[in-house]
């Protein structure tokens, strides 16, 4: 390894220096203060703790991503955490098990052993909220809502969310009775989006006409939720199962468009992302410019079941670095004191005062220059803020 090699940092791996650093714990206290505005209360889950605890029912995906470790103290392999929803999971159903509905935050980084993107980072630093406890309409709707509201708030611009529910591909794929090797075919041409390719699959696997049909349609179901409508009433004839799903993913854009007119909606049933984790309603959010979503989440009900505690859930995650250099977000500058080197007592209770008072203060060392606003000069026997 040469010298210049030594200060190489990993791919995908990466520092934040001045301001940018400034300018995200800016934006991180105040979007945890929002919500807690909000009513979520602020967790932080353990960055390493035991691979069973960490990876119980969040599919392979999540297995992938994680950095594991032998733990020297037990001989048991532990795990970096890659995402923070299943820590929280594991908090309601078992370290904070409360009665009724739970409201929970937090930020912190998490580590991915490979990017979920060829956009994100190795080390992202997770924002994120969690509802536990209500598995009605209301709380998809509070959830989708309060991330919404905290991209705004993140100064986020021109913000287009796309809503999904794998709960229908599941409904499809029990009633045509496809095997695994079939859905990881079919996965592959949903992502693809290419309806003709997903018409040539479903007639060449599927011998019901009806399931033809609705698999074929399964690929048009993109657009806005009200010119959807005939699409949707037609996969509930043809799939009885799915009609509740449909009905759902309805009822929640017809809400949040109420709440937020202003954004552009999409429905998308073909979206599958999270399919072995998440049990029913998916959404995420987008902004021009940038190829990956800001913000994502869906409903993982009966994730805390393993830890003896069943409960409907759902919620919704981003990179605050990611928002700090898309959004919009201004950063108080303080005003900026300088102050000579001296043991004088007197001079160190003026710094501590005007530190107190939210000014930044710096003590001039070797009579290095220093920009500043103001200084602390000594006049008529006392210690004085004048301009710089």
């Amino acid at each position: 390894m040469t010298s210049a090699d030594r200060w190489l940092l990993p791919d995908g791996i990466d520092e934040v220096l001045p301001p940018q650093a400034r300018q995200i714990e800016h934006l991180r206290r105040h979007l945890l203060d929002f919500l807690d505005n909000c009513g979520y209360d602020l967790v932080i889950p353990p960055a390493l703790e035991y691979l069973d605890s960490l990876l119980t029912g969040t599919g392979k995906d999540l297995d992938l991503r994680t950095f594991k470790v032998t733990d020297q103290l037990s001989g048991r392999l532990m795990g970096l955490s890659a995402d923070t929803t299943p820590q929280v999971a594991r908090i309601d159903a078992h370290s904070y098990a409360q009665d009724g509905i739970s409201r929970f935050s937090y930020c912190r980084t998490v580590f991915h052993a490979k990017s979920s993107s060829l956009l994100a980072s190795r080390t992202p630093t997770q924002i994120g909220a969690e509802l536990y406890g209500e598995a009605g309409l209301d709380a998809d709707v509070e959830i989708i809502s309060l991330m919404l509201a905290m991209l705004e708030q993140a100064g986020m611009q021109q913000v287009h969310l796309d809503l999904g529910n794998v709960g229908v591909f599941r409904a499809l794929a029990r009633q045509a009775g496809i095997n695994a090797d079939q859905q990881t075919e079919l996965f592959a041409l949903l992502k693809l989006k290419c309806a003709t390719d997903l018409a040539v699959w479903a007639e060449r696997e599927l011998s019901d006409a009806s399931m033809v049909e609705a698999f074929t349609l399964l690929a048009t179901l993109q657009g806005g939720h009200e010119a959807m409508r005939a699409q949707f009433a037609r996969m509930a004839e043809l799939v009885p199962g799915a009609a509740d799903e449909l009905e759902h993913v309805m009822k929640v854009a017809e809400h949040v468009a109420k709440r937020f007119p202003n954004t552009s909606m999409m429905c998308d049933l073909t979206e599958l992302r999270g399919y072995d984790y998440h049990t029913g309603l998916v959404f995420a959010a987008y902004v021009p410019g940038y190829g990956d979503a800001i913000a994502q989440g869906g409903r993982y009900d009966e994730t805390g079941a393993v830890f003896g505690r069943a409960r409907a859930a759902t919620g919704f995650s981003a990179d605050l670095k990611v928002l700090a250099r898309l959004g919009d977000v201004k950063t108080d500058r303080k005003q900026t004191v300088v102050a000579p080197s001296s043991d004088d007592p007197a001079l160190w209770q003026a710094i501590q005062q005007l530190r107190s008072q939210g000014m930044r203060v710096l003590v001039q060392l070797n009579h290095d220059a220093v920009p500043a606003d103001s200084r602390l000069d000594y006049l008529d026997g006392q210690w004085q803020l004048v301009e710089a």
